[in-house]
C-alpha cells in the first residue's frame, strides 16, 4: 500500500496543541495497528458555526459521527462519515454509485458547503470545507470530496496539513 501522508507538503511544528478546545484528536486507539497514529476529527462546523459532529447517535468505533446532508441523483439524505480520517465507513445515505457527483450541505441549516478548491488529480472532484473551529477559517478545516467513493480529504491546522489520504477502494 503506498504512503497516505503526502510527505511533500508536509509540516509538523506542534502549534496545534495550543488550541484550548482541541478539534483534532491525534494519537494511537482502537483500529490502529501497533505503533500506527491516528487523527479523529472531534469538532466540525457547517457554514454557519453549527457542529456537525454528535448530530446523530452514529459513532465509529465509539467516536460520534460527521454527519452531512447530500443531494445526488435527484435525491437527499443524511449521511453518517466516520470521524477517523482515513476511514471510509459511512452509514445514512449511502446507496450512491461510486463516481456520482453530489452536493454537500450542512444538515442543520441546509445551506451549502463552501467550495474550497479543486482535488489535484485532474478527476474533477472539488474540495468543500467544514471548520474545525466556530472561528470559520480556511485555517482550520476539513476538506472532502465531492464525488461519492473519491478517498481523497485533507485536515489543515493552523494553516499546517497535519493528514492527507487518497487511497483506491472498491466500496462506495
Amino acid at each position: 500500500m503506498p504512503d497516505p501522508v503526502d510527505r511533500k507538503h508536509l509540516r509538523i511544528t506542534g502549534n496545534h496543541q495550543a488550541v484550548a478546545e482541541p478539534s483534532v484528536h491525534v494519537g494511537t486507539g482502537e483500529g490502529a495497528d501497533d505503533g500506527d497514529v491516528i487523527v479523529v476529527v472531534t469538532q466540525a462546523y457547517g457554514p454557519r458555526g453549527d457542529n456537525l459532529v454528535g448530530v446523530s447517535e452514529v459513532t465509529f468505533d465509539g467516536h460520534p459521527a460527521v454527519t452531512l446532508k447530500l443531494r445526488a441523483d435527484g435525491r437527499e439524505g443524511l449521511v453518517h462519515l466516520s470521524p477517523i480520517h482515513g476511514d471510509s465507513r459511512k452509514s445514512g445515505f449511502t446507496d450512491i454509485a461510486p463516481g456520482t457527483l453530489c452536493e454537500l450541505f450542512c444538515p442543520v441549516t441546509g445551506l451549502p458547503l463552501p467550495r474550497v478548491g479543486d482535488v489535484e488529480d485532474g478527476g474533477g472532484a472539488g474540495y468543500f470545507a467544514l471548520y474545525l473551529t466556530p472561528a470559520l477559517t480556511e485555517a482550520s478545516m476539513v476538506m472532502i470530496s465531492d464525488v461519492w467513493g473519491h478517498y481523497h480529504s485533507r485536515i489543515i491546522d493552523d494553516f499546517e496539513l497535519i493528514s492527507a489520504w487518497a487511497s483506491s477502494h472498491d466500496d462506495a
